[in-house]
């Protein structure tokens, strides 16, 4: 219905500049529910930095395969609501590190709502305008009319139990603005379509082993500087990282980020959605601070003036934008600057 869709617009709006939290989906960490690096004083920090909300990613299924584990899981993610309820923040609890690939698209998307059938019953009656549900953290490149199947599903199963509650949705090949803006939305009114936005990958990514050769070559500027661009990484050579490291002369910039960013905007004028950028960053242990800053700056500026709210990743991890242990004195001045801190009151 209509008036469910202007709710959608009016919250999705509302999540405005947010952060997301490392730690709930650190499932290298075998300790990770036992160590609450996160306290009331950091939910403090975010909300006095000017966010007003929070990605809270879960590795649901990995914790779901031991019972003392889930229930550690459960009491950490009311401790965080607890938390984001006293300094006014919003919440989106987001299901993270899923299995799901075409081979398996039928058990795994019942696993999924399996787990959604469980958070919507324990969370039914907290309030919709601050907590949200995002169904699945970036689907793998996999079939897109697979993924909308599954999407679908899960969406429905959740609104048997919880009919007001917003929900976030994104579209596959690792919520791709490419793969977004070839979707066709679902039939639910009230869903925030959210797409990751890591443009350049060869910048925001350099360095990330996990990520492969394609990224190995280190010491990009942001932006494009002919006289400060490096030699291209050996490991690159015939990889994707070759072809982004021409092309970077072109992508390399705010104009292009403007560009990418256009794509699903315009897709979102088509369908008359609303939209949620739910992951930006940079990986800082070889991006010099200020090219990450002027990054971060060109993609805030770019999601303000398109009327689009954003998550930063992240607060606490390799994305940080703290040069140390977060905390005001460790917020570098050229980042104060790129996520728009007003400068009073602050060192």
């Amino acid at each position: 219905m209509a008036q469910d869709r202007a709710t959608a617009f009016r919250r999705a709006a509302s999540l405005g500049k947010g952060i997301n939290i490392s730690w709930l989906e650190q499932t290298w960490d075998p300790k990770a529910l036992d160590r609450r690096p996160i306290t009331s004083a950091d939910l403090d920090l975010i909300k006095k930095l000017g966010f007003n909300s929070v990605r809270l990613p879960v590795a649901f299924k990995y914790y779901e395969k031991h019972k003392a584990a889930n229930a550690k899981l459960f009491k950490n993610i009311d401790q965080v609501w607890a938390w984001c309820k006293r300094y006014k923040l919003k919440l989106i609890i987001d299901y993270h590190y899923g299995t799901l690939a075409d081979s398996n698209h039928t058990a795994e998307t019942k696993a999924v709502i399996d787990t959604w059938a469980r958070l919507a019953r324990l969370y039914r009656n907290l309030s919709a305008n601050d907590l949200y549900f995002e169904i699945y953290n970036e689907p793998p490149p996999m079939d897109p009319q697979l993924w909308k199947d599954a999407a679908y599903n899960i969406v429905t199963a959740i609104r048997k139990i919880d009919k007001g509650r917003t929900l976030l949705v994104g579209a596959s090949n690792y919520n791709s603005i490419y793969e977004l803006s070839r979707m066709v939305r679902l039939a639910d009114e009230n869903i925030i379509y959210t797409f990751h936005f890591y443009e350049p990958f060869f910048f925001t990514h350099q360095g990330a082993t996990w990520v492969g050769d394609q990224v190995s070559t280190i010491g990009v500027p942001f932006p494009y500087s002919v006289e400060k661009f490096p030699a291209l990484a050996p490991k690159a050579k015939g990889t994707w990282g070759e072809t982004n490291y021409y092309q970077y002369r072109n992508d390399g910039n705010a104009g292009s980020i403007k560009d990418k960013m256009q794509i699903v905007k315009n897709w979102a004028g088509k369908y008359y959605v609303p939209i949620l950028c739910s992951e930006y960053g940079v990986y800082n242990k070889y991006a010099d601070a200020d090219s990450r800053c002027r990054y971060i700056k060109a993609v805030n500026e770019t999601l303000k003036e398109m009327q689009i709210s954003g998550i930063l990743w992240e607060y606490n991890g390799n994305f940080s934008i703290f040069s140390g242990k977060p905390s005001m004195a460790t917020l570098p001045a050229c980042m104060q600057d790129a996520i728009g801190l007003e400068p009073v009151g602050v060192k």
